[in-house]
């Protein structure tokens, strides 16, 4: 055994172990009776604390100084394993836990917070949450960013600095575009009762068009939809709305997406440091162009009408052009998750800056809900109605996930990036979305993205897809093309 197969043994019993951990978070979401939160808790922390003691190893130190890559796989094993360990060694094991178990509490305690409309019931949890990330991020930064420390975790090598400058050349034609539209008429909507058990039984023939091994994954309800796990145990949920068959449907294949890409990695990396997606922002880019370049595009629109009218009847509007209007609606909103392609992006900028603001101190948490309304009214035109329509929306904070938010638009850059470079691959695209057919353009993103796993680093991840580098041009110039048609501008 050379100190390479001793470092890869200690490894995939890491990763391993971190799969359990995540299976209990997919538990709380889904499954977990609501009182069991505190056991859960403590479960969670005695997890990380395992996984932390595995992870700051000192025989890591001692194997990745003799440890030599045979080839450009075990380079990049030996990459995330190096980055990994340095950041799990500045982390101290007790702070770790205790940010397992105080956010595995306070998810619970926003969930409640946010169905009894009480923003003042989580300050105190969150107020908690911000500390405790605050800490680490210092610890991280050894005197630099502690933002930047954070969002590391979510997109290796980006900087909020960098981040701040894509966003702001984002802001001024997406908000032009948005007033454009805002002037014309607004399309059809859909009408009637849409039947759960229909929506669901949909959105499952929808998921395995896209691509999603339901023998290797399942599909559960939840209030947040997210994708959990990887390789060979990959699971989604969704959520229904009796009366927007929409959530639950773009919902479903979002996540698909996300699991899509867990699951295509190549298996030979199972269980290895690059056996993943290699960054939050880069999964968001599989989760974006499946939900809206493909599903979302004109061509399968026509296609999807047909099915909706087959699962559920009447539906208000029988015309193709019209129901693709539908779907991509531009209306005022204010959910993220349900936002249109168009005010997307002005959702998770908000959130970039006030998160930032929390993490450097300039925001404290007892002024968060006045610094979002008025955030909100003054980038959407309109007052925010109530807390779960507000700050108490996202899980995000709750959670501890500070420094995730922006990798959210740097995935929908990506996202535009990747389908210039697809269309160009496959010119008849829209024929085969026309038909239903999403072989070949999975097929595309599977082989030259999602196989890939962590092999390359985010930005060369996409470069190497797409033949050119990461740009927000073509997201504007994919968006500024799309609705200039669906609304005659």
């Amino acid at each position: 055994m050379t100190a390479y197969d001793d470092l890869m043994a200690h490894a995939r019993e890491t990763e391993a172990l971190a799969q359990v951990a995540g299976r209990l978070g997919w538990d709380q979401e889904t499954m977990m009776p609501r009182g069991a939160a505190a056991q859960r808790g403590e479960e969670s922390a005695a997890m990380e604390g395992v996984l932390h003691a595995r992870r700051t190893d000192p025989r890591i130190g001692d194997w990745l100084e003799r440890a030599e890559a045979p080839d450009d796989v075990a380079a990049a094993n030996l990459r995330e394993i190096r980055r990994a360990y340095a950041r799990a060694n500045k982390v101290p094991a007790s702070l770790a836990a205790e940010i397992a178990r105080v956010t595995s509490v306070a998810q619970g305690t926003w969930a409640q917070a946010r169905a009894d409309e009480d923003v003042a019931a989580f300050l105190p949890t969150l107020a908690r949450v911000v500390a405790l990330r605050q800490e680490e991020g210092q610890a991280l930064a050894g005197g630099g960013d502690v933002y930047d420390a954070l969002l590391d975790d979510y997109e290796p090598g980006a900087k909020a600095a960098e981040l701040d400058a894509m966003f702001g050349a984002l802001r001024p034609r997406l908000v032009s575009l948005r007033e454009a539209i805002r002037e014309r008429p607004q399309p059809e909507a859909l009408s009637g009762k849409f039947d759960e058990a229909a929506q669901l039984a949909l959105t499952r023939e929808l998921a395995e068009i896209f691509g999603y091994d339901m023998a290797r994954g399942r599909i559960d309800k939840a209030v947040h939809p997210f994708c959990s796990g990887s390789g060979n145990d990959v699971r989604v949920t969704t959520r229904t709305d009796p009366a927007d068959p929409f959530n639950c449907l773009y919902s479903t294949i979002h996540e698909v997406g996300h699991a899509s890409y867990e699951q295509n990695v190549d298996p030979d990396y199972l269980l290895t440091p690059i056996g993943r997606g290699v960054s939050m922002g880069v999964h968001e880019s599989q989760s974006r162009i499946y939900e809206n370049q493909l599903a979302r595009s004109p061509a399968f629109a026509g296609w999807l009408l047909g099915r909706m009218r087959d699962a559920f009847g009447d539906i208000g509007i029988t015309d193709p052009m019209e129901f693709a209007r539908a779907v991509n609606r531009v209306s005022d909103g204010y959910i993220r998750t349900e936002s249109d392609e168009v005010q997307y992006n002005l959702h998770v900028l908000m959130r970039f800056d006030l998160e930032r603001a929390l993490i450097s101190g300039d925001l404290a948490v007892e002024d968060l809900e006045a610094a979002w309304n008025d955030r909100f009214a003054a980038d959407f035109g309109f007052a925010v109605d109530r807390p779960s329509n507000g700050c108490l929306q996202d899980v995000h904070w709750s959670v501890g996930l500070m420094g995730y938010f922006p990798t959210y638009s740097l995935g929908n850059v990506y996202a535009g990036c990747l389908h210039e470079a697809l269309r160009k691959a496959r010119p008849g695209l829209d024929d085969e979305l026309a038909r239903g057919d999403l072989s070949g353009a999975t097929g595309w993103l599977r082989e030259n993205v999602q196989r890939h796993g962590a092999l390359r680093g985010p930005r060369e991840t996409v470069q190497a897809a797409c033949g050119f580098a990461p740009s927000e041009a073509p997201l504007l110039d994919y968006l500024e093309a799309k609705f200039g048609t669906l609304y005659d501008l």
